[in-house]
């Protein structure tokens, strides 16, 4: 696979070098309203203190947002597209949702949108939105949400009826570049209806507000500068070039300024026009909401439609240097198309492997989510929390973040989503980068970095978690991503870059002595990691003090550490082959992982506690255990994901990494000899004539097999659809925890969370989620790389089918792909609440957050591509193992012949 031969791939290395190819992008929030950035009030209450019904009226600080937005990489100029279908209220400029109290299930976008195509450097893109010819149903699903409880399916957009009869139109917005700074811009509607139905559609361009905050500031203009080719824009910015919008409806555009409407909103004295003005100019036909002279720094060009059934039509737009005066639209579609075709060819060279068609398009859709959920991040949390100059100074007693002055981002970043995460999110992160790596390695070691810089990361070494509590923990999942991305890159490139691993290594090893000082409270290398991501996966909450007093040794947060030992080990050692002195350091790693598997091992051998450490030999399962104060000791016997993560704590020391780093092979085995009961950890595997090789693991033969026997049985985690988070058992025997009077407990639920645990938007106690499938099956494949294919398993538990731990992972892989594509019946599990498919027109998928536990019907975010686009990841490997082609982390890859394997202990 080389796709840098194609023309796309041509333009990734040329913006690699500089050339601008990714300057401007989707990066345009669709959702910068109830942003903590955007929350000035004392309580800290974001989604009450900037509502979705201010934002057509009110400046943002920190963005800008619309749908199907493009802006340059600092957000100066925004373009996007907005709507009206002469029922609304308001224009449809940017999504609608409940906020978290609003929704059933907290949180959630209230559109139906999907991501279609893109490009790296996004030459290409193209997304849909589908809008209802009805007025928009903004009461009815607050209202229709609030009569829902807990244990209610959430009422959504289609649920209303708005899209009965196919009465709605399909909105396809595609971008193109000639160049770096030249981009065509078509707008494409369709009347899927059975009537005639009138649309109005406002191409919208406007500078993100920079001079309302500081005395002095320069300000944009945007005026009228018509040309022989038809209506345009004159574009001047104080940060950019001069630039030029033409369009080629033929309808004149209107301005208004991007400032708040203070009239309105506080009933302030002031002339306008304000951000309101071309919605209040066309839903009201008020012309003094625009401006009279024709300038401004927000316009449009309203365009009224009436279109017959399946009849549509087409708007194009070009915002180019000024300075290129010739016929904007002359080559304009043949342009747009060759653009298309190149996308079309960089997907073929990548897919070349995949021999289903539906699967190409599940990956390429998941990929364009990806690409089109990067984003503008702008926050300096110092100025947040001062106030601006030219503004009255915010309330005393807001506290969120204070430990974070030092952050101040103003990046693009890869976002978990568009609307429900407009901010990004460190673990979720990782996991992004490792899918970018597969169309843009660069771009996803840049992210990896970036989360490292010195305005990002704490001076005491902690990644930043995302703006709602920037000290949050999350899994340390950061080194992972960095050598999956380095070994992605080298497979793809055949280079190694050594500079990149070198450089994240020094940062990874601060952020890993915070976790060291931070989280292992006494010292015995077990750490209490508290949230971890998992939201509601255990019986308390674990970033609040415990209702029990005492703390919690975790099974999970314990592994995790374990695992960033063996990854910053295995980082080290491939330093260590070019640079001698990164040796004492992938010795120092390997003692340490020793010392967390000691102490994950003994831990527990107080009297009446049964088993040995945080496994439990009756059950053949890892558990957190509850130190009351009162010197007890009580393992929390729920069987879910965090028994599981042990696995992920799996490295192979091969024969090549031994021979050639022979002062680390001799302080090893020093080590060992001296520590002989730590030696008893590891595997050790030597052959005549084959080398030495180590498994570092915190499972020996016989507890790796226990665990996968529970993981692997569709009684348990095994579902259709991939690994669930906590097993099947607890649906018929719950888990139940009594302290002080109070109960509590988990149970197996498997779809939207039945408690308002976290605002109830997330789910962890029996739902599919793809970042622990995605490390599950990696793991597997570390094992294999040890046992080889003469060691195998039960493979689903109690069919009698016998496989080995690399095809037991293919099996997890085609279960996560069967969320996706067509079953037998031509539906799609995943895109089971979308009841109306199929869709005339264009088939457009969604990738949810996470995933039923038993239907495999898609749940929460309806578009978080973010680490549910790993999809595009499983599918490429799995065709890559059908095909007899090397993965990355395969030893053959790049290590030459795979040595024999050992015998199973």
């Amino acid at each position: 696979m080389n796709i840098f031969g194609t023309a796309e791939g041509n333009r990734i290395q040329a913006a690699d070098r500089g050339a601008g190819w990714r300057r401007w992008g989707p990066y345009l929030s669709e959702r910068q309203w109830g942003t903590v950035r955007e929350d000035y009030s004392p309580g800290g209450n974001a989604w009450e203190y900037f509502p979705h019904d201010h934002a057509r009226s009110r400046a943002y600080r920190w963005g800008e947002d619309g749908i199907a937005g493009f802006s340059d990489s600092r957000q100066n100029w925004c373009l996007s597209v907005a709507l009206w279908n002469e029922r609304d209220p308001i224009l449809k400029e940017r999504l609608f949702g409940l906020t978290n109290s609003q929704g059933n299930h907290g949180e959630d976008v209230k559109e139906l949108y999907s991501y279609l195509d893109g490009t790296p450097t996004h030459s290409y893109m193209r997304m849909l939105y589908r809008y209802p010819q009805a007025a928009y149903p903004y009461a009815d699903l607050v209202q229709g949400n609030a009569r829902r409880g807990t244990h209610d399916p959430e009422y959504e957009l289609i649920d209303t009826g708005v899209f009965d009869e196919n009465r709605y139109f399909d909105v396809v917005v595609e971008y193109a570049k000639a160049s770096p700074d030249d981009m065509l811009m078509r707008v494409t509607v369709t009347n899927r209806g059975p009537d005639p139905a009138p649309l109005h559609v406002i191409p919208q361009l406007w500078a993100r507000n920079t001079w309302s905050w500081k005395q002095g500031s320069r300000r944009p203009l945007l005026r009228n500068q018509p040309s022989d080719y038809g209506v345009g824009i004159d574009a001047q910015h104080p940060r950019l070039r001069p630039m030029r919008l033409d369009c080629d409806a033929g309808v004149p555009f209107v301005f208004c300024e991007n400032e708040t409407n203070v009239r309105l909103l506080y009933g302030a004295e002031a002339a306008g026009p304000f951000k309101d003005g071309i919605n209040d100019h066309v839903v009201h036909g008020d012309a003094t909401a625009i401006s009279a002279v024709d300038q401004g720094t927000k316009c449009g060009a309203p365009v009224r439609l009436l279109l017959a059934p399946g009849e549509a039509a087409m708007i194009r737009l070009r915002f180019r240097p000024s300075e290129r005066d010739r016929d904007p639209f002359l080559f304009f579609d043949a342009l747009l198309q060759a653009r298309r075709d190149e996308a079309d060819e960089f997907y073929a060279v990548l897919q070349q492997n995949i021999t289903s068609a539906d699967e190409r398009v599940v990956q390429r859709q998941a990929l364009a989510g990806m690409l089109w959920s990067k984003q503008f991040f702008n926050f300096d949390v110092r100025r947040w929390h001062d106030g601006d100059p030219a503004q009255p100074k915010p309330p005393p007693g807001r506290t969120r973040n204070r430990d974070w002055m030092h952050l101040n981002n103003a990046d693009i970043i890869s976002m978990p989503d568009k609307w429900e995460y407009p901010w990004y999110a460190a673990w979720d992160l990782a996991f992004h980068c490792t899918t970018f790596a597969l169309i843009d390695p660069e771009f996803a070691k840049d992210q990896l970095l970036l989360m490292l810089r010195e305005w990002y990361m704490h001076p005491n070494g902690q990644i930043p978690a995302y703006e709602w509590a920037f000290g949050d923990v999350n899994p340390p999942v950061h080194a992972w991503a960095a050598w999956r991305v380095f070994e992605m890159d080298r497979h793809l490139t055949g280079t190694p870059d050594h500079a990149f691993l070198e450089r994240i290594f020094h940062k990874l090893m601060l952020n890993f002595t915070w976790w060291v000082n931070r989280k292992d409270a006494e010292g015995r290398n077990v750490f209490q990691g508290g949230f971890l991501g998992l939201d509601n996966i255990g019986v308390f909450d674990r970033s609040s003090p415990l209702p029990t007093g005492g703390t919690m040794d975790q099974a999970d947060g314990t592994a995790w550490m374990a695992m960033y030992t063996l990854n910053l080990l295995r980082i080290a050692l491939e330093l260590a082959g070019r640079n001698p002195v990164y040796e004492d350091t992938a010795t120092k790693f390997f003692e340490h992982f020793l010392y967390i598997a000691e102490a994950m091992a003994s831990l527990g051998n107080e009297p009446g506690f049964q088993g040995t450490g945080l496994w439990s030999e009756t059950d053949g399962f890892f558990y957190d255990a509850l130190r009351l104060p009162d010197g007890s000791v009580e393992r929390m016997r729920v069987r879910s994901l965090v028994g599981l993560i042990p696995l992920l704590a799996v490295e192979v020391i091969g024969v090549e990494v031994i021979d050639r780093l022979p002062d680390f092979a001799s302080r090893m085995r020093w080590f060992l000899n001296y520590r002989p009961d730590l030696a008893g950890l590891i595997s050790r595997w030597a052959e005549p004539g084959a080398g030495e090789r180590r498994l570092l693991s915190l499972l020996r033969g016989h507890r790796m097999k226990a665990l996968l026997t529970r993981m692997l049985d569709e009684k348990e985690f095994l579902s259709p659809y991939g690994i669930r988070s906590v097993s099947k058992a607890h649906e018929a025997a719950p888990f139940r925890f009594e302290h002080g009077g109070q109960e509590y407990g988990v149970t197996y639920s498997p779809g939207e969370s039945p408690t308002r645990v976290f605002g109830g938007n997330s789910n962890w106690r029996g739902p599919v989620w793809f970042p622990l499938n995605a490390l599950l099956i990696e793991a597997l494949r570390r094992f294999h790389d040890y046992y080889g294919d003469d060691f195998l398993i039960e493979c689903p538990v109690g069919t009698g089918q016998m496989c080995t731990l690399a095809q037991a992972a293919n099996v997890m892989r085609e279960r996560l792909i069967a969320l996706f594509v067509k079953g037998p019946d031509g539906t799609r599990p995943a895109m089971a609440n979308n009841r109306k498919a199929p869709w005339p027109g264009e088939e457009a998928l969604e990738f949810h957050e996470f995933f039923h536990g038993d239907t495999g019907r898609g749940l929460g975010a309806a578009h978080q591509t973010g680490w549910t686009g790993l999809i595009a990841v499983v599918i490429q490997n799995h065709a890559a193992v059908n095909a007899g082609v090397p993965l990355p982390m395969d030893p053959a890859a790049h290590e030459g012949e795979k040595p024999p394997a050992p015998p199973f202990p």
